[in-house]
């Protein structure tokens, strides 16, 4: 399973729906299915599932406005060095 496809998995389990599959460009913030709590709620989420320290500090809301950037993150920060 590819990264991308294991991110899609976790937002479609915390966001209870199937649709993050078909609509990749789906804009989550601006339909209401992403705030603040449920932001939190997936980026515990994508923490536990890929071992990655994410700061909802840092968390840029345009990188996570759909299924598609918020894959593209994940892949960014798998790819990237990680301090220590």
């Amino acid at each position: 399973m590819s990264t991308a496809t294991e991110v899609l998995a976790v937002l479609a389990d915390v966001l209870n729906t199937g649709e993050v599959y078909d609509a990749p460009d789906l804009p989550l913030y601006e339909l209401e299915l992403l705030d603040s709590l449920r932001t939190v709620e997936l980026i515990l989420a994508l923490s536990e599932r890929f071992g990655l320290e994410i700061s909802p500090a840092e968390l840029d809301r345009d990188c996570w406005a759909s299924p598609r950037r918020i894959a593209e993150d994940i892949e960014r920060r798998l790819g990237a060095p990680r301090p220590g």
